[in-house]
């Protein structure tokens, strides 16, 4: 099989990485993407994205098109636009920052609002390598994650800590609705509420 023809049949997720300015979302998508940390990184203006490609079991290729947003406000006109199609969210908070926790209800009401019903998201409490300044206690995100119906991982974009496993294992859950091009499952919804199937957008 050609190039041409692996891309033809590769499967492309889209995936976000959404959460208030400097929670780390850029410092995550680098170390995943290319293994790379910045401690000094500059706000992120609007929109950037990476593709990146997966193998899974039995060898099966897919590509991440991951989208790193702009966390403040005046950019949130603009992010709202890239959550047609999405399959994956990654919902980032600093466990040191006790505001980037709290606003996490606003995030999911605007996920609520603009994203598809059946999309796939994990809550992500970063920077766990700055453990003297943690705010936010493992319970309370776990109590939170459960509250919505969502998954719960913690990472260190700084020290590499879980960052490969929370993308993968997140791409893992999306191939597993996605995968199949006959497959209209869309899988867990915000709060178990599951409404009329739709085709996805790929």
């Amino acid at each position: 099989m050609n190039n041409d023809e692996e891309d033809d049949t590769c499967r492309i997720y889209k995936i976000l990485l959404l959460g208030d300015s400097s929670v780390g979302k850029s410092c995550l998508l680098l170390r995943y993407c290319d293994d790379t940390f910045q401690d000094v990184h500059l706000a992120t203006i609007g929109l950037d994205f990476r593709l990146k490609t997966i193998y899974l079991e039995n060898n099966k290729r897919v590509k991440a098109q991951i989208w790193d947003t702009a966390g403040q406000d005046r950019f949130r006109a603009i992010t709202k636009n890239y959550y047609r199609g999405a399959h994956g969210i990654l919902l980032i908070f600093d466990i040191t920052d006790k505001s980037s926790f709290e606003h996490v209800r606003n995030w999911i009401e605007q996920i609520k609002e603009e994203a598809s019903e059946k999309i796939i998201i994990y809550l992500v409490g970063n920077k766990i390598d700055n453990k003297s300044n943690r705010v936010i206690a493992n319970e309370e995100a776990v109590k939170l994650a459960e509250e919505f119906g969502l998954k719960y991982t913690e990472t260190s974009a700084k020290t590499n800590e879980n960052v490969e496993p929370t993308f993968l294992n997140l791409i893992k859950d999306i191939d597993s609705i996605y995968g199949d091009k006959d497959n209209e499952n869309y899988g867990t919804t915000i709060g178990g509420i599951k409404k009329g199937k739709k085709k996805c957008c790929l």
